[in-house]
């Protein structure tokens, strides 16, 4: 008799341990999902990447980028708060996906140079909009790169140019 009792016993613990470890599993599969996809988010961003038409996200190796680079932008900056003007000296490349449609149209050596008024109007712009300490401090550069990016995609209609750099910039 002791071993039935003993043997119900052992029986309802695993039942007991079956029935928690469902639970805690269900909890902690939320969690795991959302760390996944805050390490995919981050990981997407250290890479050079675009999206493609269907919006998957489509990764352009070396030997299928181009660059453009403008040099020597001489910017007028936004007076800062103590009312004093600054410049910013500012050479800017624009990397180019040779395997995109859009490519083949516009991303030649003679139709960047022939676009290269539109190009440094965008440039002017916004990062005329900013002021220095803004430039300078937190994420400003990396907005304003981002900001040329979408007006120069905007104005091609095309994502062929994925990533816009700054191969020097300096403030006074």
């Amino acid at each position: 008799m002791k071993k039935n009792i003993l043997s119900i016993l052992i029986l309802a613990l695993l039942i007991v341990n079956i029935v928690l470890t469902s639970i805690m599993m269900f909890s902690v599969m939320g969690a795991a999902k959302k760390t996944t996809q805050l390490v995919t988010d981050i990981a997407s961003v250290l890479k050079l990447e675009i999206r493609g038409e269907d919006g998957e996200v489509v990764t352009v190796p070396m030997e299928q980028t181009e660059v453009y680079n403008i040099t020597d932008l001489t910017i007028e900056l936004q007076p800062s708060e103590d009312g004093s003007s600054h410049w910013c000296l500012v050479g800017v490349a624009l990397s180019m996906n040779t395997k995109d449609k859009g490519y083949k149209s516009f991303g030649t050596a003679e139709s960047m140079e022939a676009k290269k008024p539109l190009l440094t109007e965008a440039i002017f712009e916004v990062i005329g909009s900013y002021r220095m300490e803004d430039l300078k401090g937190g994420n400003g550069e990396e907005e304003a790169k981002e900001e040329i990016l979408r007006r120069i995609q905007a104005m091609y209609d095309s994502q062929f140019i994925f990533r816009v750099s700054f191969s020097d910039i300096k403030y006074q």
